[in-house]
C-alpha cells in the first residue's frame, strides 16, 4: 500500500439505503450512516489486497460532511485515497458523488489489526460482565 493509492465503488440507492430505514430521519433519501458505510467499505477495499494473511482493518475515525441529498434510484460513486500511512494507521480522503455531483466528503482512518487477536480481545469482554 502507498500514499495516493485509490479505490472506487458504486451503489444504486434503494429504499433500504434511506434515512427512514436507517432511523436517522424520516425522508426517503440516502441516509448519512449509509453514505459513511459506503466510504468505509471503499477505504477497506482500497487496501485489503495488500494485507498479510490473518490481517484486516478496522475503522477508528471518520469526519464527514453530507452535502446534498440523493434520492432513491440514483447511483452513488464513492472514492477513497490514501493520504497518510503511519505504522498500522492508514488515513484516507473520502468523497461521494451522485449523478449530479459531490454529495459528501471527509477523512477516514483505519488501523491494521490481526483478526484472531482482535476478535479474541473483543469477545473477552463477555467474560468480564
Amino acid at each position: 500500500m502507498q500514499i495516493g493509492q485509490k479505490n472506487q465503488i458504486k451503489s444504486k440507492i434503494t429504499q433500504n439505503d434511506t434515512a427512514k430505514v436507517f432511523g436517522s430521519g424520516e425522508l426517503l433519501v440516502l441516509a448519512t450512516p449509509r453514505m459513511i458505510a459506503l466510504m468505509e467499505e471503499c477505504a477497506y477495499k482500497c487496501i485489503s489486497a495488500d494485507l498479510e494473511s490473518g490481517a484486516s482493518t478496522v475503522g477508528t475515525f471518520i469526519n464527514v460532511k453530507h452535502l446534498s441529498a440523493t434520492p432513491v434510484g440514483m447511483e452513488v460513486t464513492v472514492e477513497a485515497e490514501i493520504t497518510e500511512i503511519d505504522g498500522r494507521r492508514v488515513c484516507f480522503s473520502v468523497k461521494a458523488y451522485d449523478e449530479c455531483g459531490l454529495i459528501g466528503e471527509g477523512t477516514h482512518e483505519r488501523f491494521v489489526v490481526y483478526s484472531e487477536k482482535f476478535t479474541d480481545k473483543a469477545y473477552a469482554k463477555l467474560e468480564i460482565k
